[in-house]
């Protein structure tokens, strides 16, 4: 899978170029599934009206609105109660999957529970567009920080297909969203690298290489704390 995970979606020109080179062809000849689960786990935007926009391409985070061939929506909730059959042929042939943001742990839990977390491994040409929590349940650890929802078994590991974790929604000092002294108090509760990055920022990994493609502010802490 070839991962292009953001803070804000695809929100400038040089995330959409990443986003064009994982796909291999315009965004116009892709087809799309987007993913909303992670939106009704968190109070502050679902359900309800802000799951709507997302869906609809009509939320503040571009990456349903982009110019598809074809969206459709993948909602995790409903997948035990369904065949397999009935959608896992349906991933497979998909493009690209565009995962909204929300609560992490509740996506997580809905990842597994569901069946797409086993499936990951084996879809090696589909792009993942992560926003907020979407790139972040893909770490291996995302901080108490960004816990508010826990499974009924507790458990607060995260799926760890990548090997570091992501601070999303970095903002300058004095303006709305999380700063830098804050993403730095994170980090160092994080055990291995992590990433602090704003909503001009994503972070690309393709067969195993990490970059960051970033008209923004972002920083990487090593694996010690605050480093």
């Amino acid at each position: 899978m070839k991962l292009l995970l953001t803070s804000g979606g695809v929100t400038n020109a040089s995330i959409r170029a990443a986003l064009v080179d994982q796909l291999g062809k315009p965004i116009a000849d892709a087809t799309a599934l987007c993913i909303p689960t992670a939106m009704y786990g968190h109070p502050g935007v679902g359900p309800g009206t802000r799951a709507w926009n997302f869906i609809s391409g009509q939320s503040e985070n571009p990456m349903v609105d982009l110019g598809w061939k074809s969206v459709g929506v993948l909602e995790l909730t409903a997948l035990p109660s369904i065949a397999e059959e009935r959608w896992v042929p349906l991933v497979r042939e998909t493009d690209v999957l565009l995962v909204a943001g929300g609560d992490v742990l509740y996506l997580c839990h809905w990842m597994r529970e569901s069946g797409l977390a086993d499936l990951i491994p084996s879809l090696t040409d589909t792009v993942w567009v992560g926003l907020s929590a979407g790139s972040m349940v893909l770490t291996p650890d995302v901080g108490e920080e960004f816990i508010q929802w826990r499974p009924p078994s507790g458990d607060d590991r995260t799926l760890g297909v990548v090997d570091f974790s992501v601070f999303p929604h970095l903002g300058p000092d004095g303006m709305p969203g999380n700063s830098m002294a804050e993403a730095e108090q994170w980090a160092g509760g994080i055990a291995g690298p992590a990433y602090a990055i704003d909503d001009q920022t994503a972070i690309t990994v393709v067969d195993g290489t990490v970059e960051v493609v970033s008209e923004g502010e972002w920083r990487l802490f090593s694996s010690q704390a605050g480093a």
